[in-house]
This record gives C-alpha cells, sequence and structure tokens, in this order.
C-alpha cells in the first residue's frame, strides 16, 4: 500500500526518478478507486429507485469520483514525469501520448523499460548501488 500511495506524498514533485514499481502501483491504486466508484454506481443504477431518488445519491457519487480524478491528476502527471526521467527521457516525453494510436504504444514501453542503473542526468538510481548496500 506503500507504493501505491507514495505519489500522493510526493504530490507535485517533478524532479527525480521514481522505479517502475511505483508507477504501476499508483496506476492500480487509480484502477481500483475507479472500479469501486462505478461499481458502486452500477449497482445504485440496478435498483428500481425513482429518479429523484437515484439523483440524490448518484449526484455525490459522481461529485466524488471528479473530486479524486482533480486531486489525481497532479501526482499522475508528476510520477509519470519521474518514471520517464528514470529511463533517462526527458519529461516532455509524456507529449508522445497525443499521438493518435502509436503514441500510447510508445508510452507504455517507456513505463514497463528498466530504469537505468545508477547515476543518470535526473538524479540517483531509486533502486540504489548494489555496491552501496554491499560496503555500507
Amino acid at each position: 500500500m506503500d507504493w501505491m500511495l507514495m505519489p500522493l506524498r510526493r504530490y507535485a514533485e517533478f524532479s527525480g526518478r521514481s522505479r517502475r514499481k511505483e508507477y504501476w502501483m499508483f496506476a492500480l491504486f487509480n484502477l481500483l478507486v475507479s472500479l469501486f466508484i462505478g461499481l458502486v454506481a452500477l449497482l445504485l443504477y440496478t435498483l428500481d429507485w425513482s429518479e429523484e431518488a437515484m439523483m440524490t445519491v448518484m449526484g455525490p457519487l459522481m461529485v466524488a469520483g471528479v473530486i479524486y480524478s482533480v486531486i489525481a491528476l497532479i501526482p499522475g502527471i508528476a510520477v509519470t514525469i519521474r518514471r520517464l526521467h528514470d529511463t533517462d527521457r526527458s519529461g516532455w516525453n509524456i507529449l508522445w501520448g497525443l499521438v493518435p494510436l502509436i503514441g500510447g504504444f510508445i508510452l507504455f514501453y517507456f513505463y514497463v523499460t528498466e530504469g537505468t542503473q545508477g547515476q543518470n542526468r535526473f538524479g540517483p538510481d531509486p533502486k540504489g548501488s548494489a555496491e552501496t548496500a554491499v560496503f555500507a
């Protein structure tokens, strides 16, 4: 759970590097929150309520979803940029997502690629150096 919430603690930290684990655990956390809100909405929708009662319940649920999306937007962009930094790529590579069809595949490749070992131009290795762990 610590890895899932780490990007929220590093809210708007765009410098440095993030491991694959941090990126993908945050993505999983966002997926789980979205699925939970969606499943609750679907469950409530299947109940045979009046339209007024439905809007009384669904309105706050939709507002909660929008609020979570707004809260998670900046940490999502920040962890994505730090993930690109870990692979020794500029954060501007996030703009590949704007290219139809292939942009998402290019970004996916960047996200699953192992980060550079040791120091790179964006900072120290987030996994730490094996040499320093042995001699520490």
